[in-house]
């Protein structure tokens, strides 16, 4: 099974801002009677980058891919052997969920501003989820084992 979490949509809105105001700016060139060419450069410029702008809203990026046997952030992967720890930690850019390897100089950190409101707290349960699976911990349930009445 696998699980994709992407980057906020909102971050990506200034794309198709911006196509809308090269389009704004083709309208005014149309207005003021310019050649059809450069009115039509900047109605073909203004409306891929809008275009384009709309597809990012529509499939953001992907910040991370959690499968069975790895994780996949921002194009690397790493098995879920290698991982030791899931935290948090504060950086200069906010906070951010830390997985740290069994190669301490190389943490992998996912920003939480990244994600979607609410996604970083399923995230993190998740990515510890996976993590306890791939180490075969579970989770005590405050009860004892059944005797089984043999010494060990």
């Amino acid at each position: 099974m696998r699980t994709t979490y992407r980057m906020r949509a909102g971050r990506f809105l200034g794309i198709l801002a911006a196509g809308l105001i090269i389009l704004g700016v083709a309208a005014v060139l149309w207005a003021l009677g310019l050649p059809g060419v450069a009115v039509s450069v900047f109605v073909t410029l203004g409306g891929m980058i809008a275009l384009a702008g709309l597809w990012i809203l529509v499939r953001p990026p992907k910040v991370a891919r959690l499968r069975d046997g790895d994780l996949e952030v921002r194009g690397l992967r790493t098995p879920w052997t290698d991982i030791t720890e899931v935290g948090r930690v504060e950086t200069t850019h906010g906070e951010a969920i830390v997985l740290r390897t069994k190669n301490p100089d190389h943490p992998v950190l996912l920003p939480v501003s990244w994600l979607a409101p609410g996604k970083a707290e399923s995230l993190e349960t998740a990515l510890r989820d996976k993590l306890n699976a791939a180490h075969g911990y579970t989770i005590w349930d405050g009860t004892a084992p059944e005797d089984t009445g043999s010494a060990e």
